[in-house]
């Protein structure tokens, strides 16, 4: 039986999920997200959706232990902000929208930073390494400088990185780790864009948990199990495809006329309605 099927039949505990509850973060004398309260569990993908400056990331960060708020935020049953950062980087791995390298490392330096385990040899970390790469689409990209690369390039290679740091999605004591992504494709063509959410829910089947800012609402619609909608800091809507892909839901929020469809095999089409705009 694997991991997700042990999470779809036993009750969930709070080893198992991130709990947030009027969480109010601000900066300066700006509130940036207010009262918010949402959860997620290991072995979903949540994706958190809104127009820019809704405070997607701003909550994210905090979520990550980056960013100090008021309320309460417990991951795997611990207050994140009495958590160390050794504790915090066991539990949850990081891809932030964007990462600025000063030296000039390879790839497989960048991507080892990610490997914890001290313990493990040389030839260990190489197959290590090469597996991350393989995943995200870089096979054999080892030896090639950081800089170099495209920033899509760069994006995957941090996500690789990533995914060394929290490599099993279920730590051997059976506690969920879990996987933070902020914007994760957004400098990817459309074939890693697939291929890197289809990486992440993957994770996520395998006992993980992943939380997402998306900006892509099909991709959203494709890949996520639950869907936290923002806008001006606060909770919109939370909840499952069916509940949130609506236009009384959408349409309002990013303040765009939407057109939005199912398949017969279920799937959610986001359209705008262009007619409407010109």
């Amino acid at each position: 039986m694997t991991n997700s099927s042990i999470l779809a039949e036993e009750p969930l505990t709070s080893a198992q999920a991130l709990d947030v509850r009027d969480v109010r973060i601000t900066l300066g004398n700006s509130c940036i997200v207010n009262d918010m309260s949402v959860s997620a569990h290991a072995g979903e993908l949540l994706a958190i959706i809104g127009p820019s400056g809704s405070g997607k990331t701003t909550l994210l960060k905090a979520i990550t232990g980056e960013r100090p708020y008021s309320g309460s935020i417990q991951l795997g049953g611990h207050e994140v902000a009495s958590l160390s950062p050794e504790a915090q980087a066991l539990a949850r791995g990081v891809l932030p929208q964007a990462s600025h390298l000063s030296f000039p490392l390879t790839v497989s330096e960048v991507i080892g930073l990610g490997i914890l385990d001290r313990r493990q040899g040389r030839l260990a970390r190489a197959h290590r390494i090469a597996e991350a790469l393989a995943l995200v689409g870089l096979p054999a990209f080892e030896a090639r400088t950081y800089q170099d690369l495209s920033g899509g390039e760069q994006q995957r290679a941090q996500l690789a990185r990533v995914l060394c740091q929290v490599w099993d999605p279920v730590a051997e004591d059976g506690t969920p780790r879990w996987l933070f992504l902020d914007e994760p494709v957004s400098s990817l063509d459309i074939k890693h864009q697939y291929q890197i959410m289809k990486l992440a829910k993957d994770y996520a089947r395998r006992g993980g948990g992943v939380i997402a800012v998306m900006h892509d609402l099909n991709l959203t619609a494709a890949f996520a199990d639950k869907i936290l909608v923002m806008k001006n800091g606060s909770k919109v809507q939370h909840g499952s495809l069916e509940i949130v892909f609506s236009e009384k839901t959408l349409t309002p929020t990013f303040e765009m006329p939407l057109d939005i469809t199912r398949s017969n095999e279920g799937m959610f089409q986001v359209t705008p309605q262009l007619a409407e705009l010109v």
